[in-house]
């Protein structure tokens, strides 16, 4: 990278990449220049101060992992299109791998990723309950799936990263987890059977 063509994406980026390493006390204006191969005089032409680069680099983070994936799942019509698009995004490939678990736990080292973390939390959450409304649950049940998609989700992501060999269906391109991926979203969008009813699959 050329010096001083580094632009604010770039801090930005490179301070996420730095939080998913290991956290807030990570994101060190130092290093990160060093990163970008160029002065730390760099940074002050973008950035007022390092609190200004980790606000950036959260708001960076929840608009391209939470605004734009629910923008392009609201694109699909079909309630289960919608439903599979949005986990296949977010169980997918991570544009930068560890970034989501980091954050979570980092939520009570700095005013502001809990600020973001926390309305993050809430944004993905009440999405989730208004897809299992469309794919048919009630009110009450489409919050309980939510809760439940959300901890799956967070959970697929930590398993990915602390244990690949051990559970790889986690590992994105692969057909253990393309399977593994449809059989969590059936379980999850499967509307209750009446007793005695024979069957049953995914909400359609």
């Amino acid at each position: 990278m050329a010096k001083g063509r580094v632009s604010k994406e770039d801090w930005t980026m490179a301070a996420l990449r730095a939080f998913s390493r290991g956290g807030v006390s990570a994101v060190a204006v130092d290093v990160l220049a060093r990163e970008l191969a160029v002065s730390r005089g760099s940074f002050y032409w973008h950035f007022e101060n390092r609190d200004a680069l980790i606000v950036a680099a959260l708001e960076t983070w929840e608009l391209r992992a939470t605004t734009e994936v629910i923008t392009a799942s609201d694109a699909h019509e079909d309630p289960w299109t919608r439903a599979r698009s949005l986990f296949l995004a977010a169980l997918g490939d991570e544009e930068i791998a560890g970034l989501e678990p980091a954050l979570g736990a980092a939520r009570d080292t700095h005013p502001a990723v809990a600020d973001v973390v926390d309305r993050v939390t809430r944004t993905r959450i009440a999405y989730l309950g208004s897809v299992f409304a469309d794919l048919g649950f009630a009110p009450e049940d489409a919050r309980h799936r939510a809760l439940a998609a959300y901890a799956a989700y967070l959970g697929w992501l930590d398993l990915r990263r602390t244990a690949p060999a051990i559970a790889p269906e986690t590992l994105p391109g692969t057909p253990a987890a393309e399977a593994a991926l449809d059989h969590v979203i059936a379980m999850l969008g499967t509307l209750p059977q009446p007793e005695g009813t024979a069957g049953g699959g995914a909400a359609d």
